[in-house]
């Protein structure tokens, strides 16, 4: 890799391996991730995608291989790398007693930060909730929860995000938000990491995606790359009926958002 490649690297990963006693979960994974993109990774349940985001975020040690996350070694500078990172996980983690404002707050000054109030508020404008802000989290829907998760997570200005399956759980709607939310991080030049094992969610977000099986890295490239494995597509002539997605947004009115749906579809 070249210095001009390193430069513009945020996650570089050559030869991961771990294994859980007999059973071996990563078998020599390799992948760069882009400054300022987002980088999908791609697989199924069991396939190792977990446990590659922990040992990105210094949560678990590979047993072979190396990885830099932002410059910094995850294996020898943990320290550095836990303080340009951020992980949201599978499922939100917020406190529901407190309200959206009052958990962001917490954090700002858990990592004390200046003027913690403008930081939340700030980020409540940035991920549409403001309205929501003074209400007790227990009241907000699945996806106001992710938001708000996300939100949280970029406390402090991380140049690298981990989402981990961010979306497991949410309905059509609330999936939809957080595709938003995510694309916006992206546009703002943060470094975006995604696991998913929804193909939707890779192809509607990812700049790159890589298909993780069976603990290895199988294939890595853009949408139109990965279409070209394929062979050419015959012309035919059918009717096209809408489908399912787009009648659930045309019934329930949220035309603007089944319209960002087609964001990134030419990628």
């Amino acid at each position: 890799m070249t210095s001009s490649e390193i430069q513009g690297t945020a996650i570089h990963v050559r030869g991961l391996e771990k294994s859980y006693k007999a059973l071996k979960v990563l078998r020599g994974v390799d992948f760069d991730v882009a400054r300022g993109s987002i980088f999908a990774l791609l697989g199924s349940n069991g396939a190792g995608k977990t446990t590659v985001v922990k040992i990105l975020s210094t949560l678990l040690k590979a047993d072979a291989g190396e990885a830099t996350v932002n410059d910094f070694d995850v294996a020898t500078k943990a320290a550095q790398v836990r303080e340009s990172i951020s992980l949201t996980g599978q499922f939100a983690a917020v406190d529901e007693v407190l309200s959206g404002r009052e958990n962001l707050v917490l954090v700002a000054r858990l990592r004390h930060l200046r003027d913690p109030g403008g930081i939340a508020d700030d980020l409540l404008r940035r991920f549409s909730l403001t309205d929501a802000g003074a209400r007790r989290v227990s009241t907000y829907s699945g996806g106001m929860r992710r938001r708000l998760d996300i939100a949280m997570s970029l406390i402090g200005n991380p140049p690298v995000i981990f989402l981990d399956e961010p979306t497991t759980g949410l309905d059509p709607q609330a999936r939809i938000e957080v595709w938003q939310a995510v694309q916006e991080l992206a546009g703002q030049g943060t470094t975006v990491l995604l696991t998913t094992q929804y193909l939707d969610e890779a192809e509607q977000l990812a700049d790159r995606i890589a298909i993780l099986h069976e603990g290895r890295i199988i294939v890595n490239g853009t949408l139109a790359e990965l279409k070209q494995l394929l062979p050419p597509a015959k012309t035919e002539y059918v009717e096209k009926q809408p489908t399912l997605e787009e009648i659930f947004f045309a019934i329930v009115g949220a035309t603007g958002i089944a319209s960002d749906r087609t964001i990134g579809a030419d990628k």
